[in-house]
């Protein structure tokens, strides 16, 4: 058997091969559905379609093509499949459509000067929606079927002046509170009722509970780089989170709880991100230099180094994590299963009786079954 550590974690697969719309500026995926935004406002739609000869691939094909009413850049896109809803944030609103078809829900208003979007990273994780499961469990069976009691997912809206605590369902955005805050926050993420965001030079956390904030780390710690270093955060755990700061010769990757005490080690990478997803146990970090870290959360050992492919005139390209994870043709299971023999094991003399028939069997043809191979 293959020792763990010799087999990477992961291989590169494309999905799809060229979109012409315009540049992509977000993605996510969920079950056989992958929905891109793009800079000229266009919001597309691609499923995933088996083909008729099984010795091929099945492929990612353009279902819909719409356009945002402002024709702007889409920033952000988040899936929250136990509504079967997505939030769109574009021209500093956010939109709310339905999964998978993305048609806007027209009872509800886009939420409008928005600098940041953070849904609670517990509520992403709910389960789907039955209506989504079904067509996910089509071409996978790694998705849930059970749908979570309390639909309602809870999420913030960062302002200039005030962060917005909203409610959304199916069909109702209700407004909860505001909390005072006048600090540009390019950045957020909450899980529970801990909000970690990144100014332009500063991480700070909030707790949402008491409205009480406290700061962490600065994003840069060279004077004179602030607002030129990119912000990472990500939710590790219930309450838990990893911020990057930029040394001036490598950055430091530190994990905190929702109280901002460290917690694990700490991770170092030789440049600044240009972006990090977790996909627990692992995290992936795309580097300037194009190519991408696997490290271990739980032991922040560097596990593999994969390079990453050029798009878009030599523009390489960014990581996004899926949470609910998504169909991916490949052919690497085909090709590794072969025909192994399999001895039998059991009582002594049961197991002496059992050996004189198969001898009478092997004489006529030997038993064999399919089994993995790595």
């Amino acid at each position: 058997m293959a020792n763990p550590l010799d087999v990477p974690p992961y291989l590169l697969q494309p999905l799809i091969p060229s979109i012409t719309a315009g540049t992509v500026t977000c993605a996510q995926a969920f079950g056989t559905e992958i929905y891109v935004g793009c800079s000229n406002g266009e919001l597309l739609r691609y499923s995933i379609h088996p083909d008729a000869d099984p010795t091929k691939l099945a492929t990612y094909t353009l279902l819909s093509q719409q356009s945002l009413p402002s024709g702007k850049q889409i920033d952000e896109l988040i899936l929250v499949p136990c509504i079967a809803r997505a939030l769109i944030l574009c021209d500093r609103q956010v939109h709310i459509y339905t999964l998978p078809s993305l048609d806007l829900v027209p009872n509800i208003k886009p939420i409008r000067h928005v600098e940041a979007l953070a849904v609670d990273h517990n509520h992403l994780q709910r389960p789907a929606a039955t209506s989504l499961t079904t067509r996910a469990t089509s071409m996978s069976t790694n998705f849930p079927t059970d749908r979570g009691k309390n639909d309602a997912i809870e999420m913030c809206v960062i302002k200039r002046n005030n962060i917005a605590m909203f409610s959304l369902g199916e069909e109702k955005l209700t407004y909860t509170k505001d909390i005072p805050f006048r600090t540009e926050a390019p950045r957020a993420r909450r899980s529970g009722h801990h909000l970690c965001i990144a100014t332009a030079d500063l991480y700070s956390i909030i707790d949402l509970a008491s409205a009480q904030m406290f700061e962490l780390l600065p994003v840069t710690q060279v004077q004179g780089t602030e607002g030129t270093i990119k912000p990472h955060i990500l939710v590790i755990s219930p309450s838990e989170f990893l911020i990057l700061s930029w040394t001036g010769g490598s950055t430091l990757g530190v994990f905190i709880t929702g109280e901002g005490d460290p917690t694990r080690g700490t991770l170092q990478w030789p440049a600044h991100p240009v972006s990090i997803c977790l996909d627990y146990p692992y995290l992936t970090t795309l580097l300037p230099n194009g190519t991408i870290e696997v490290h271990s959360v739980e032991t922040q050992a560097l596990i593999q180094t994969i390079s990453a492919p050029d798009f878009n005139e030599g523009r390489r390209p960014g990581l996004v994590s899926c949470l609910a994870g998504y169909a991916a043709p490949t052919s690497e299971r085909v090709d590794k299963m072969r025909k192994v023999k399999v001895g039998l094991s059991g009582d002594e003399e049961v197991l002496q009786g059992h050996e004189e028939k198969l001898e009478e069997v092997e004489k006529e043809k030997d038993t064999e079954v399919p089994s993995l191979s790595i």
